[in-house]
């Protein structure tokens, strides 16, 4: 079993920046494919960026290429989302998932990742 907990949420002003971290515990974190997902009222949970097991390869949506960076430290069991110049439409919760047999690249349904965290709000004010 594993844990993820999320923080860094909060409200920024567009233009500005935020970190969010997810901490996973319950299971060896190095070999596990590492996700951020987001969910805007009213939509669908959708994917942002994957990271693979040694951080060697990342995936994002379109929409976040160029403004958000993922990585993980596997010595700290943690994986991160840089967000940078955030839109109003970056507004939603932020969702960390892992996997322990998927690619970075995977973006199924949310019943096909083994573990997901309770999430953190991200509120972009333009």
């Amino acid at each position: 079993q594993v844990q993820l907990v999320e923080s860094g949420g909060g409200l920024v002003q567009a233009g500005g920046s935020l970190r969010l971290s997810c901490a996973a515990s319950g299971r060896t974190f190095s070999r596990l494919t590492m996700f951020w997902f987001r969910q805007a009222p009213g939509k669908e949970r959708e994917f942002v960026a994957g990271i693979s097991v040694n951080g060697g390869s990342q995936y994002y949506t379109d929409s976040v290429k160029g403004r958000f960076i993922i990585s993980r430290d596997n010595a700290k069991n943690t994986v991160f989302l840089q967000m940078n110049s955030l839109k109003p439409e970056d507004t939603a919760v932020y969702y960390c998932a892992a996997d322990a047999t998927k690619g970075p690249y995977w973006r199924g349904s949310t019943g096909s990742y083994d573990y997901w965290g309770q999430g953190t709000q991200v509120t972009v004010s333009s």
